[in-house]
């Protein structure tokens, strides 16, 4: 199982340590959403934001940003976040237009492509992750009543907790092909866990699988803690970021993936603000200068 515990920190829900990250995610998403040369649209965003007490007051217009995009959060940092979901959208619908018809989010958080992605007749999506996340995410996506565009398999348990047997308890089928996302998940994961998570993913893709997530690859993190993006996240809304963060070195997980038989790619999210015109690019004593996401693709066998 996956061990997690060295930074599950705060409550168990989305009002403190890491779930409340997932509510800082969903006003970038939100604010993304009502830009007029927006990359990602997600009309529930804006709803988690206003149903949680922990974010009050947080914007989700661009009309409602101190400094708009000179911002290093609600700015440059949610113009990432917009990006990041932009191209996570793009590997999805082109995976599963390449015939997997299993979709599994890892730590799904406050994920809405159930609910606004157009998915191929039969296509099933998992959303693993803490009954509470879910639960608060259920409360508002029923409030609003959002209809799920696939078959949504919820599956409330913990990455700590055996996951393995709960997703195929639920009906997915390791002998079929099958995309995995983590968004935003490797960065709170210890070295072990991430090791162990990426390891069970290869273990139960069948070939013509497909695996997307995100990594940091600075070797020390702290040499960014006077960076505009974190002290800005911690002074707005009381995130610090690298208390949350796993400080332990990180593995090479494109190259195990690799060795194990996928192909894998390590792209700069700046070469896809190149490519839509829109994001974020390097900046002096640049917090995102190391993250990195990676694509993979299993063979078929």
């Amino acid at each position: 199982m996956l061990d997690a515990s060295p930074r599950n920190t705060g409550t168990d829900g989305v009002d403190g340590g890491v779930g409340l990250t997932a509510l800082l995610v969903a006003a970038a998403r939100a604010i993304e959403t009502h830009r007029g040369d927006s990359l990602a649209r997600d009309p529930y965003a804006e709803h988690f934001v206003r149903s949680a007490p922990a974010c009050a007051g947080w914007p989700v217009h661009p009309g409602e940003v101190p400094d708009g995009d000179a911002n290093p959060l609600w700015g440059r940092f949610a113009r990432y976040f917009g990006l990041r979901t932009r191209v996570l959208d793009d590997f999805l619908v082109r995976s599963v237009a390449g015939g997997a018809r299993q979709v599994v989010l890892l730590g799904a958080g406050l994920d809405t492509r159930a609910f606004r992605l157009d998915w191929p007749a039969g296509c099933v999506i998992f959303e693993i992750d803490r009954d509470s996340v879910l639960a608060f995410k259920h409360r508002v996506l029923g409030d609003v009543s959002a209809t799920p565009r696939a078959t949504r398999v919820p599956i409330p348990v913990d990455l700590r907790a055996d996951w393995v047997a709960a997703l195929t308890g639920a009906g997915f089928d390791p002998a079929e092909p099958s995309v995995w996302l983590a968004e935003g998940l490797l960065f709170y994961l210890p070295h072990d866990a991430e090791t162990y998570l990426v390891d069970t993913v290869d273990r139960l893709s069948a070939g013509g699988s497909a695996l997307a997530y995100e990594v940091k690859v600075e070797k020390d993190l702290m040499a960014y803690r006077d960076s505009p993006l974190y002290t800005s996240t911690n002074q707005q809304i009381g995130i610090d970021l690298l208390s949350l963060f796993s400080g332990e070195p990180r593995p090479d997980s494109a190259a195990a993936l690799a060795d194990k038989g996928w192909s894998t790619s390590v792209e700069l999210p700046y070469d896809f603000t190149r490519r839509h015109g829109r994001g974020p690019l390097p900046e002096p004593n640049d917090a995102l200068e190391g993250n990195r996401w990676v694509f993979a693709n299993k063979a078929l066998t």
